[in-house]
């Protein structure tokens, strides 16, 4: 049974984890406001551009823009996006499951992988597959410069012809409690349902200089765009999942602070009552002995 000491020394030491988990509960509730601010107001631009660039493809056809081209020798991409720190529930664990699901059901020739975080670094250093860029330790200060520099790799890739597909793997941000495993096709841009040619009347586009030029100048921006949102989407599902995991960390310890102080209370009032029989049992056998 433990000892009086021992119960003690669990009990700080639970204290002290508790602390910690507090702590970092705050410290992810600071980060989260500013996260969901950003992406709250970054999704309504980034859906809209989705919308309209599906549009503009399913009337401009493959052939206005290198961004369009379609090509089938069975050559994608994966882009993984994780955190660089864990303690946030099953955020990593559920994107990654995900991306190996992916990759084992891929019958093409070739998948190469960008990872974005430490954590799907970690994972796939392990794994025999082709990682072609990493990005990390960003995130505390991301900013659409980084955004630009992982879409700007994509982009060249695909003009050179390396790569014929490109697909986005991350997070997306849904409430505190729940991020939801999302997959974006990036490249080839998706022309969107409805816009083909037995879809009935749509309507008329006025280009100006012309679709080239338009084209050249939406296609790249839009591609950052959604690289960008799915960064804030995996930042703002971190602080949340982060947040709602130290939340439960520092409620499970509160109750076992409780259930060792009774554990404690309870062991005490027993060694007292012990100590007491003692007294009273020394003082019967001593008051026999002076009878005797």
């Amino acid at each position: 049974m433990a000892t009086l000491r021992d119960i003690q020394r669990r009990i700080r030491s639970v204290q002290s984890t508790q602390k910690i988990t507090k702590a970092m509960k705050l410290v992810a509730a600071s980060k989260f406001r500013r996260a969901q601010e950003r992406i709250l107001a970054a999704r309504p631009y980034a859906t809209k551009m989705g919308a309209l660039m599906g549009s503009l493809v399913g009337r401009a056809g493959d052939e206005t823009h290198p961004l369009l081209a379609q090509r089938d020798t069975g050559r994608k991409r994966l882009v993984i996006i994780t955190a660089d720190k864990g303690l946030c529930a099953a955020f990593n664990s559920n994107i990654l499951r995900e991306s190996l699901r992916f990759l084992r059901g891929a019958t093409e020739a070739s998948v190469t992988l960008i990872v974005v975080g430490k954590k799907a670094r970690d994972f796939y250093r392990r794994r025999e597959f082709t990682v072609k860029t990493e990005m990390l330790g960003f995130f505390d200060r991301l900013a659409y410069s980084h955004a630009q520099e992982l879409a700007g790799g994509i982009m060249q890739d695909y003009l050179a012809e390396e790569i014929d597909e490109v697909h986005l793997m991350y997070n997306e941000f849904r409430s505190v409690a729940v991020q939801h495993p999302v997959r974006q096709q990036l490249l080839p841009i998706e022309a969107e349902a409805g816009s083909g040619e037995d879809a009935g009347p749509q309507e008329e586009y006025l280009y100006e200089p012309g679709p080239a030029a338009i084209l050249d100048s939406l296609l790249p921006r839009h591609v950052t765009t959604q690289v960008f949102r799915a960064l804030m989407e995996s930042v703002a599902g971190e602080h949340g999942a982060r947040m709602t995991a130290m939340e439960a960390a520092t409620k499970n310890a509160r109750e076992m602070i409780n259930l060792l102080t009774i554990q404690y209370n309870k062991a005490r009032q027993e060694r007292i009552t012990k100590e007491l029989l003692d007294i009273v049992g020394g003082a019967e056998a001593l008051r026999q002995s002076v009878e005797a």
